[in-house]
């Protein structure tokens, strides 16, 4: 079994929140496959399912970012699932707005949701890390990552989750350079290889 967990903050005030795009990946991937109903179960909202021909587990922590790692681990803990199967999509400053890279292990580039991981369940799963853009000062990153996308930016973000969504068989096959590499051409094929942050000047070289 693969356990896909999405980080967010859970609540509807967080909702569309630059921090909770972990979830609304995990909420794409619901809609897509075959997944039961979601659940109250291991500190946080589960479904089991399918993706592909493999036996999945979503998960959306309901301890709030920082804590991320209680829900991951009870979840690994029952189901026996191996560090190696567990996959993180969490939402990522350092990359670009809709780019997107998977990895294992690593750093965790003062990521809360993933240092609770690393610190309840040991560091070597793999991350899909979802470029949100930095906002440019590091005073700013709080406030930045709680608010919401801005209305102009949910196309590409609904893009990007459904991309995830529509390849996700590929990570549950454990293909993550494939997975990558889909990602990258769907959202090139949406015209999405330029996106700015709001309020950042688009280059004039590529207007």
């Amino acid at each position: 079994m693969i356990l896909l967990a999405g980080l967010g903050n859970p609540g509807a005030k967080f909702r569309n929140n630059r921090h909770n795009i972990g979830f609304m990946a995990a909420e794409a991937i619901h809609r897509r496959h075959r997944f039961s109903p979601w659940r109250q179960r291991f500190q946080g909202l589960c479904a089991e399912g399918t993706v592909g021909t493999h036996k999945a587990l979503l998960l959306m922590p309901g301890t709030y970012m920082n804590e991320s790692g209680r829900a991951v681990g009870e979840a690994m803990r029952f189901f026996k699932i191996e560090l190696q199967q567990v996959v993180v999509f969490h939402d990522e400053l350092d990359l670009p707005p809709a780019k997107l890279r998977v990895k294992t292990g690593g750093g965790n580039a003062g990521h809360n949701g993933l240092r609770s991981i690393t610190a309840q369940c040991g560091n070597d799963y793999r991350r899909v890390r979802m470029g949100i853009g930095h906002p440019g000062d590091k005073n700013l990153v709080h406030s930045y990552v709680l608010n919401d996308f801005a209305k102009a930016e949910m196309p590409w973000v609904e893009d990007l989750c459904d991309a995830c969504s529509d390849h996700a068989e590929l990570l549950a096959s454990g293909d993550d350079p494939g997975f990558q590499n889909r990602i990258h051409l769907a959202m090139d094929g949406r015209g999405w290889n330029d996106v700015k942050r709001p309020g950042e000047a688009k280059d004039p070289s590529k207007a």
